[in-house]
């Protein structure tokens, strides 16, 4: 029987200090004001309590600010509007000391620096090249950044929650459609970048996860996640069907949400 992770996704809060990293991100506002080519996003949000888990980086904050001033703090791609690059300044949970890009379904930056739980991974900013130099027409395509991505683990928990909830309730028209199709037996909730032959099975990175149907219907207390699913491979970033699409994206909203509250009482 699948059961849905105890964690709680509100205090899955970045483990670096919020006001250093807006203390740094305001040094990189004063440095991109004078960049030419890009225009910044404001992305103001209450303060919250710091640590000292880096302090020891604070004398390098300026020079890293300089160093991201001529990149965008946040764009989406022509292939994927649906996914968006949120510029992050160091320490984050990629790297102490280098600028890192954000990846997410959502598009406000105040939740995404403040949540872990609402981010699929992290590119370095020289991983995502010349995507982020030319968000707005060709550039490097997602599928050839995949082995310098790093996935976020809390996400994982987060996803397959996800799925497991859309296939209870049945939300998606497409494996409620599939289920009468298996009749009885295994269905694979497969990944759509690389969907598989009618009939076949896909790659084991495509596969999200399992699930029993049993007369054409899913039972979704049987769901179990695939470990070899990846989040980003040679074909692309995740990309899912509408209706699991659709509840994935509320699922980081309300995560959001809740971890705002959680990391700024």
């Amino acid at each position: 029987m699948f059961s849905t992770t105890t964690r709680k996704f509100a205090s899955a809060t970045k483990e670096y200090p919020s006001n250093t990293a807006r203390k740094v991100e305001a040094e990189l506002d004063a440095a991109s004001s004078s960049a030419s080519g890009f225009s910044t996003t404001s992305s103001d949000s209450p303060s919250s309590s710091s640590s000292s888990s880096f302090n020891n980086a604070s004398s390098n904050h300026s020079s890293n600010a300089l160093d991201l001033a001529g990149l965008p703090r946040l764009f989406t791609s022509p292939t994927r509007p649906d996914v968006y690059y949120h510029l992050q300044v160091p320490p984050t949970p990629f790297s102490a000391t280098e600028g890192v890009y954000a990846v997410s379904f959502l598009d406000e930056p105040g939740v995404v620096r403040e949540v872990d739980g609402v981010v699929v991974g992290w590119v370095g900013v020289g991983g995502v090249g010349e995507l982020a130099a030319s968000p707005a027409g060709g550039g490097k395509k997602e599928g050839e950044i995949w082995r310098e991505f790093r996935e976020n683990p809390v996400f994982r928990s987060l996803l397959h929650e996800t799925v497991y909830a859309a296939l209870r309730d049945g939300v998606d028209d497409v494996w409620v459609g599939a289920a009468k199709q298996v009749g009885s037996g295994w269905m694979h909730v497969h990944d759509q970048r690389n969907p598989p032959p009618l009939g076949r099975i896909g790659d084991p990175d495509d596969i999200i996860g399992t699930v029993l149907v049993e007369d054409g219907v899913v039972k979704a207390d049987t769901y179990q996640p695939m470990p070899s699913y990846r989040f980003w491979t040679k074909d692309g970033l995740m990309m899912l069907t509408d209706g699991l699409r659709e509840r994935l994206v509320q699922s980081c909203r309300r995560v959001g949400g809740a971890g705002w509250v959680q990391s700024n009482p």
